[in-house]
C-alpha cells in the first residue's frame, strides 16, 4: 500500500488501509479516497501519478476490525520498522497531508494537540512552521467523520481552499513538475 517516490513534492500520510483498499491493493481506493481527490482538487489519475504524488500509510496492512466494525488502529511496528527510513528516502518532499490522528502524531510530534479538533484547527501554524517537509493535518476523509465535518465548517470554508491551493503549487495543471 506504500507508494514511494523519488520526484514526488507532495505526500499523502494515512492511517492503514480499510477492508476495500485491503482487496484492491491501491491506497485510499474506497469513498474515504474520493472524498480526500475532492479536498485536493485532483483527478484520479493525478492523485496516483506517482512521480507527483507518494503516498505514505502508518501501518502498512489491514489491522482488523473492532467489535463495531472499525478499523482498528494502524500496527505499531510499522511506523517503529520503516517510517524514519522511507520518509528519508524521499527528501525531495515540500508537503505532507497528515491524514488522521495517527499520521498527525507522527509528523507533528508533541505539536499534534490532545484532539484531532484541535490539531486540524491549528493546520496554519503548522503549515507556517519552520520545517521541511511542512505539514499540513487533515482529519481522515471517512464517511465516519461527515458529523464532524459538519460541526467544524471552518474546514470547508478556510482549509480546504488553502490545500487546494497548496496541491496547485506543487502539482500544476498539465503535469508539468515545477
Amino acid at each position: 500500500m506504500v507508494r514511494l517516490s523519488a520526484t514526488a513534492r507532495l505526500c499523502v500520510a494515512g492511517q492503514a488501509p480499510g477492508t476495500r483498499v485491503h482487496a484492491s491493493g491501491l491506497p485510499f481506493d474506497d469513498r474515504s479516497g474520493e472524498r480526500l481527490r475532492a479536498w485536493m482538487g485532483v483527478s484520479r489519475e493525478e492523485f496516483y501519478d506517482l512521480a507527483r504524488i507518494a503516498i505514505v500509510p502508518m501501518g502498512m496492512c489491514f489491522p482488523g476490525q473492532d467489535a463495531k466494525g472499525g478499523d482498528l488502529p494502524p500496527r505499531r511496528e510499522c511506523r517503529l520498522l520503516w517510517h524514519d527510513h522511507l520518509f528519508a528516502a524521499m527528501p525531495q518532499l515540500e508537503l505532507v497531508l497528515a491524514v488522521g490522528q495517527y499520521a498527525q502524531r507522527y509528523h507533528l510530534g508533541k505539536e499534534a494537540g490532545g484532539r484531532l479538533s484541535e490539531t486540524v484547527a491549528n493546520w496554519r501554524s503548522h503549515l507556517a512552521a519552520n520545517r521541511r517537509p511542512r505539514i499540513l493535518p487533515l482529519p481522515h476523509p471517512s464517511w465516519r467523520n461527515t458529523a464532524w465535518l459538519k460541526r467544524h465548517s471552518w474546514f470547508e470554508s478556510q482549509t480546504l481552499p488553502a490545500l487546494r491551493q497548496e496541491v496547485r503549487r506543487l502539482l500544476p495543471r498539465g503535469g508539468e513538475l515545477h
